[in-house]
């Protein structure tokens, strides 16, 4: 039974150091700002879409600028009224043209017309609001942008922090580990002097597999923190594993400012450029009713004959257009546009409340992280005194088993506390500045 036991904590150790011995990559927090800003997905998603809003800005350039076309149509007609204004276009008509059997039934003409058209925009009240709304679009994401940025990498060092957390929990468990197999060897020194039950060995080889079952699991988790830094990062490690050049801080720096939220923030100012937008969509709206003034012109050449340009004229005119009525159409839009702004403006007062209520609890947050530090600090340095005494104690025949396994068991786990509660306190600091970043 002892020997199948024995196996299999040999094979629960194997499988894990195989998991665990795979190439590691070193990695440093100083790289990952720079790592991030070139590769992250989501990073370039944003700024793709700031640059899908950019283009559409640049199309309102066409508020502006004019519109110009040109066409080379080819026709061959016995039309009357075509034949007729066809030669007339070309500058060939004759007197023997107005003949009216030619003008009734005229033989076949052709007609080859070159048109190059301008159209220029004066006056479009609309137009100006929906240009501004678009910049306004534009500048919303470009913050949004950068207030991915910030949120990323307040992620990515998170990340960072939970691989170098990761790291030091299987340390903490291979030091207890070790621990484990020489109370173990000394228990059965013990049992075969006669000096211990059977029950105390089996009670210390529990343990024993209970430390190799959770160090598998802890080297497990230096694998999921180390490929979800990867996936942040937008690297391919090929199977292996990063490993920290920093290792965890083991104290902290104490601060207990009651931090206050920026009006400068990011998503703040995204939020109001927003808001703006949809209130120049609504000004868009109403200035739709309004008359539009545009000015256009037309040069136009023709002949008999293909890319020949024997006769020529031109057009020039404004039109000041008013679209009266449309059947309630810009109506429902100006209301849908005005109730969008609304909208939006209730949003964004929403979206404050909520960071500020999230700052307040982050606060609080921050200043139970400290005292949790101070605690968890604490009982980890009293367990290991405990522990040192029973372990002296045990050796000289005056502890129970049940009272060293015990002891150990509580040291590792106070430990692993510790760096816990250290890594929420530095996260969580980081957290709020984030907030009023």
């Amino acid at each position: 039974m002892k020997t199948i036991k024995n196996t299999i904590v040999i094979v629960i150790l194997a499988y894990s150091s195989a998991v665990f011995s795979q190439d590691t990559l070193q990695i440093s927090k100083s790289d990952l700002t720079t790592k991030l800003s070139e590769q992250n997905l989501q990073l370039k998603i944003s700024k793709q879409n700031v640059e899908s809003a950019r283009s559409d800005y640049r199309q309102s350039n066409a508020l502006f600028l004019p519109n110009i076309s040109a066409s080379h149509t080819a026709i061959t007609t016995t039309n009357p009224l075509m034949a007729f204004g066809s030669k007339l276009n070309q500058e060939i008509l004759t007197q023997a043209d107005f003949n009216p059997a030619l003008l009734n039934d005229p033989s076949q003409v052709q007609n080859y017309a070159t048109r190059i058209e301008v159209l220029q925009p004066i006056l479009n009240a609309d137009g100006l609001f929906e240009r501004k709304a678009a910049k306004s679009k534009m500048e919303a994401y470009q913050l949004q942008t950068e207030r991915t940025k910030e949120y990323l990498e307040l992620e990515v060092n998170k990340a960072f922090m939970q691989l170098q957390l990761a790291y030091k929990a299987v340390g903490v468990l291979e030091k207890a580990n070790t621990t484990a197999q020489a109370n173990l060897n000394l228990v059965n020194n013990y049992f075969k002097q006669g000096m211990l039950q059977k029950t105390d060995v089996l009670d210390v080889q529990v343990r024993v597999n209970e430390i190799a079952n959770q160090l598998t699991y802890a080297k497990s988790n230096v694998r999921n923190a180390s490929d979800y830094l990867a996936f942040l990062l937008n690297e391919d490690t090929k199977g292996g594993i990063y490993k920290p050049m920093e290792k965890l801080d083991n104290e902290i720096n104490p601060t207990l400012q009651n931090a206050q939220l920026s009006t400068s923030r990011k998503d703040f100012l995204a939020m109001e450029k927003s808001t703006e937008a949809y209130k120049n969509m609504m000004k868009s709206g109403k200035m739709s009713f309004l008359p539009r003034l545009n000015a256009f012109g037309t040069y136009e050449l023709y002949d008999t004959e293909i890319f020949q340009f024997g006769a020529n004229g031109y057009t020039i005119g404004a039109q000041l257009s008013w679209n009266v009525f449309d059947g309630y159409k810009s109506i429902g839009k100006f209301e849908k546009s005005k109730v969008e702004f609304q909208k939006a403006e209730t949003e964004a007062e929403q979206y404050k409340k909520q960071s500020q209520l999230e700052l307040n609890k982050t606060n609080r947050q921050l200043a139970d992280a400290q005292n949790k530090v101070a605690l968890s600090k604490l009982a980890f340095e009293q367990t290991q005194e405990s522990f040192r005494i029973r372990q002296n104690r045990f050796a000289q025949g005056l502890e129970k088993t049940s009272d060293l396994l015990m002891t150990e068991t509580q040291t590792a786990q106070k430990e692993l506390e510790f760096l816990q509660a250290v890594f929420e306190y530095n996260f969580t600091k980081m957290y709020l500045e984030f907030l009023t970043k």
